[in-house]
């Protein structure tokens, strides 16, 4: 308990919230070309040192606690003790979701806070390595991590980018493995299906879907992105119509591929992935989609390939026809690989039921932690209250990354 006693003084004989209130003055202070304001942020910066000297001197291990005063609320610092109790070490990779995580439209204008991007920042310099983990192409996540963080982090060697939900993973500065194109370690059957399925998607649709829906430019999976503000009524429509037309398309590539021949096989991938998924079953039925059928069962060479290929929904956001094969938890695998992270125990933050996988394999392996924005899919919420309890609100991600600064820095002390 010495170390619950100890955090207990350090909150309560010392001012830490205005001691925090400097640290982010200092930290997230914009760069400017004035001396008035840089004078301002001297003093700021002086006072803080002040203020950090006074716990340095007061505790044995002074420098620790002075950090974790300066960047942890109380209820943070005293969650980040009970994880270093339950784990008994720190976090050595940041594996992270970015859109509703990271960023969120609904309360951050889709932007990553500064507050986030610079504890990131120092997490970088402490070494411990990023993996950003999205359903994005890779080019969009190029784009704002060199904005966000920096070119010198994104080509340091030490952060990767398992992009497109996980059929590739791009990590700067390793050379050969750079870039690895999972997906085209699948068969020829299932990329046919894929070449089949980009081709017609947009030019077979019905001009509905053509003006409301646009395709996402992905390098392998097939996602149709409402053309319309996500979340929305208008966008919500869109991708009900869009999700019912794909797994239609998707009954035709099939059967093509396969050589299965049989009116009926519409009807029987509707009621294949209705049955995986009781959000898609509750579109469908919505959309009079649904099969009425009496005999509901999948013929096997039909199920052997349906098995292989999964159909995402998101709710006014976007549908997409991915391969099981090819997920975020296998996207993770391989970054870790090219990173040279053998041991890994990773905090994984995300808000989807993709994110859930990579949560679920990290428990799994005894391999990390869990958190979720408040919003996150029932299923990932369901996990994360089942584990540390790690959910925050929307756009505040940043209060885990603070949670688990302070847990690294107790993990220091042995």
């Amino acid at each position: 308990m010495e170390r619950y006693d100890l955090v207990y003084q350090l909150y309560d004989e010392y001012d830490t919230k205005t001691l925090r209130e400097y640290q982010e003055f200092v930290d997230v202070f914009p760069a400017v070309d004035s001396r008035v304001a840089l004078e301002h942020w001297q003093k700021a910066n002086d006072e803080l040192e002040d203020r950090k000297d006074e716990i340095r001197a007061a505790f044995a291990a002074g420098e620790t606690f002075a950090e974790i005063a300066a960047r942890a609320t109380r209820d943070q610092a005293f969650t980040a003790l009970d994880l270093e109790a339950k784990y008994g070490r720190g976090v050595n990779v940041l594996v992270l979701d970015v859109d509703e995580t990271l960023r969120s439209a609904g309360s951050t204008d889709n932007e990553i806070p500064r507050e986030t991007l610079h504890v990131l920042t120092e997490f970088h310099e402490a070494g411990v390595p990023i993996v950003i983990c999205t359903g994005q192409t890779l080019e969009n996540v190029k784009g704002f991590a060199i904005q966000g963080l920096g070119s010198e982090i994104v080509h340091s060697g030490e952060l990767s980018i398992v992009y497109e939900a996980g059929t590739g993973v791009f990590t700067p500065g390793h050379g050969a493995d750079t870039k690895q194109l999972l997906y085209e370690e699948l068969d020829e059957e299932i990329r046919d299906v894929f070449d089949d399925l980009r081709a017609r998607v947009l030019p077979e649709a019905p001009e509905s879907i053509r003006r409301g829906c646009h395709l996402q430019g992905n390098e392998f999976n097939v996602t149709m992105k409402p053309n319309y503000e996500t979340g929305s009524a208008d966008a919500r429509e869109i991708i009900d119509d869009a999700l019912v037309y794909l797994i239609d398309l998707l009954a035709d590539a099939v059967s093509e591929a396969v050589g299965f021949d049989g009116e009926e096989i519409r009807d029987r991938t509707r009621t294949f992935y209705a049955d995986q998924d009781p959000e898609i079953r509750t579109v469908l039925e919505e959309e009079g989609a649904y099969p009425d059928q009496d005999d509901e069962s999948i013929p096997d060479e039909l199920a052997a390939v349906l098995e292989r290929i999964d159909v995402a929904y998101y709710e006014a956001d976007a549908a997409e026809i991915g391969s099981l094969e090819l997920n975020k938890v296998v996207g993770v695998e391989g970054a870790l690989e090219v990173l040279g992270i053998d041991d890994p125990f990773a905090l994984v933050m995300g808000d989807s039921k993709s994110d859930r996988r990579v949560m679920e394999w990290v428990a799994e392996n005894d391999a990390g932690i869990a958190a979720a924005p408040e919003h996150a899919s029932q299923d990932t919420l369901e996990h994360v209250l089942g584990t540390d309890e790690l959910v925050f609100d929307r756009g505040k991600s940043v209060d885990v990354l603070q949670t688990v600064y302070a847990l690294n820095r107790l993990a220091s002390l042995g």
